[in-house]
């Protein structure tokens, strides 16, 4: 684990110098925006992982397009967003991630969230718990704190910035009808399940279209701490390295 949270740090190293100064958009073939910070994060953190182990395969957002094919057959592999919320990267609002997971028989059983500009990183493996280290990047020791979920009286329901679907809307609706009177907040990228798992908030329903890199990392975390990341019309965990990367709708949440 140590060695791939230092790789998440040095990825987030690499954004900020970017994120600092001035950098170039361009333009992916959906149209969202990239960024030379997520080309040097990517590269950084495939070329470390391969000197880690060359026998376990990389799915990086800008990696080369896989096919199913030939990950069919994959019994783990690295499941990699090298810049999550470039949204929020070009707004300069300090809410992106570095977020990088290991999958095992379909589900992640290690997943790293590093905020590079807030320089907090969040990480989980299977069965030993979540965690949180503060000043992630620029203290020596890099002490670790076990995230113990802590509840308030009022529920807080997480919302995308970027992302708000009319489902999304219609399910908030119905929760306030449930719960009483909910609190809501938004923040950018991976953040929202961190948030969750420290019990800062207790809902996240996401009824858009996300991909498999987006939530991995952030699943084993919220899961370690004892929540659920589910699909929202069957109630079954999130599954990986599905023929087609894009995940159904989900809601993520913890007691």
């Amino acid at each position: 684990m140590k060695d791939i949270i230092e790789i998440a740090i040095q990825a987030g190293k690499r954004i900020l110098e970017v994120y600092y100064d001035t950098y170039n958009i361009h333009q992916k073939a959906d149209l969202s925006p990239i960024t030379l910070a997520d080309k040097l994060s990517h590269e950084y953190i495939k070329t470390e992982l391969c000197k880690l182990s060359n026998n376990i395969p990389i799915l990086s957002e800008e990696g080369d397009t896989i096919p199913f094919k030939e990950r069919k057959n994959w019994s783990s592999f690295w499941l990699i967003d090298p810049l999550d919320g470039t949204k929020e990267f070009i707004k300069k609002n300090d809410e992106f991630t570095v977020n990088i997971a290991l999958i095992q028989g379909n589900r992640p059983v290690l997943g790293i969230i590093y905020a590079p500009a807030l320089d907090i990183l969040y990480y989980a493996e299977k069965n030993r718990g979540a965690f949180k280290i503060l000043h992630a990047g620029t203290s020596a020791d890099r002490k670790s704190t076990l995230i113990i979920s802590s509840s308030s009286l009022r529920k807080k329901v997480l919302i995308s910035r970027s992302h708000l679907s009319k489902a999304t809307q219609e399910y908030i609706d119905r929760l306030q009808v449930q719960e009483g009177k909910l609190e809501f907040a938004s923040i950018g990228s991976s953040l929202k399940f961190c948030m969750i798992a420290e019990g800062s908030a207790h809902y996240y329903p996401r009824l858009a279209p996300t991909m498999e890199w987006d939530t991995a990392a952030g699943q084993i975390i919220v899961e370690e701490a004892n929540g659920q990341v589910v699909e929202y019309k069957t109630g079954n965990p999130l599954v990986y390295n599905k023929e087609i990367l894009t995940n159904p709708s989900f809601l993520c949440s913890i007691s």
